[in-house]
């Protein structure tokens, strides 16, 4: 099937193409180009001027559509992956937070089943844990966090073919050996939950912890302890030109303020944006978190005892909004952050992240309000406002 896309305001690598044209054969991106005249044989999609850009990829989620990825269900999957792909979500990266190794494994057979697919929109599983550290357990099953245990994560790794991620607190025993570890199994390994400082951010640099997992949540920023100042887990990612970052840009979990910062300071190529959202993201109002400890209010996940945050209700095309509307992030930049610049922190940008010939089909198209109107995902049309 071929499709064109035309009357279009393309991102490419290289820029906008204005009066652009995106032509589409079955899953693949078959041309981009700044000729938009009709191909013979074509379905026509008018794109009314509007940005078409790259699907986004979301690196960090718990779940969505009232599902959670933690309850291990086939459903839970499909539903929670359903509802993201609706707000320009085209490809995923399933999270559990912390969980019991049963959790895991059956999180794990239902990845790598549902990844197995034709066109699968999964990418690999995230484990957000359990090896972080309790001080700064924010949300997390306070019961279930530990020090990491080469026993226990071994197995896991080895009889799994799906793990694409795994968090840690790079200060706790047996943490660097753990990041060391995933590195060579090709697993991302990224700080989290930490209260990590400069010596700690170093050793866990050098072990394979190239990441920083939701920056500047559950991790301190420059203090004092007693009369004398320290630099945080904050400072001393930034002072590392390397480590990559994600931040939850929802607006409330790290102010417009705070979001630009990061950006001015990391840039485009070393950022990239999540949603770190729970099962009531993209869910109706009836919609509750996996975790009876969770609460929604102004417009965020939060612990009932309002000790802290709890993850969001965010989708991709609210990360774009507020990226671009408060943070006052170039649209460009801030779509190269959901998309882009995860493919390239997840080691996928040879398919995914750009609309680029040869690449998968994941397109989104955003009116001037930044409001999604249509997504293909891996060439067939999800979602579709436009006529």
């Amino acid at each position: 099937m071929l499709t064109q896309i035309i009357n279009a305001r393309v991102l490419t690598p290289q820029g906008w193409l204005k009066d652009g044209s995106v032509i589409i054969r079955d899953n693949k991106i078959l041309e981009v180009t700044n000729c938009d005249l009709a191909v013979i044989g074509a379905e026509i999609i008018d794109a009314k001027g509007m940005a078409v850009v790259p699907g986004g990829i979301e690196m960090h989620v718990h779940g969505g559509g009232g599902r959670d990825f933690q309850e291990g269900e086939e459903e839970a999957f499909r539903t929670a992956v359903a509802a993201h792909a609706k707000h320009g979500t085209t490809s995923i990266y399933p999270t559990l937070s912390s969980s019991t190794v049963p959790m895991i494994e059956k999180a794990i057979a239902t990845c790598e089943k549902l990844m197995a697919e034709p066109n699968s929109p999964i990418l690999g599983l995230h484990l957000e844990g359990h090896y972080l550290n309790r001080n700064k357990a924010g949300a997390q099953m306070p019961e279930w966090i530990k020090n990491p245990d080469p026993n226990e994560y071994i197995p896991i790794v080895e009889n799994s073919k799906c793990l694409a991620r795994w968090d840690a607190a790079p200060e706790l025993p047996g943490a660097l050996q753990f990041g060391k570890y995933c590195a060579s199994k090709g697993i991302l390994p990224s700080i989290a939950h930490t209260c990590a400082e400069y010596s700690d951010v170093c050793a866990a640099f050098d072990a394979g912890f190239t990441h920083v997992t939701h920056f500047y949540n559950a991790m301190p920023g420059f203090h004092n302890k007693r009369e004398y100042k320290y630099e945080g887990t904050v400072e001393s990612v930034y002072l590392i030109d390397d480590m990559t970052i994600e931040c939850v840009a929802d607006g409330i979990h790290v102010p417009p303020t705070i979001l630009r910062m990061a950006y001015k300071i990391k840039g485009v190529e070393r950022m990239a944006l999540i949603t770190d959202a729970l099962a009531v993201a993209a869910a109706d109002d009836n919609a509750q978190a996996f975790d009876a400890r969770v609460v929604i209010e102004d417009g965020v996940c939060k612990l009932s005892d309002r000790s802290a945050l709890a993850g969001s209700i965010a989708t991709t095309d609210r990360l774009i909004r507020v990226a671009v509307q408060q943070a006052e992030i170039p649209l460009e930049d801030a779509v190269r952050m959901c998309s882009e610049t995860p493919a390239h922190i997840m080691n996928c940008y040879d398919r995914k992240g750009s609309l680029s010939r040869g690449k998968d089909a994941d397109i989104m198209i955003l009116d001037s309000n930044l409001n999604v109107r249509c997504v293909w995902q891996m060439g067939k049309i999800i979602e579709n406002t436009l006529f």
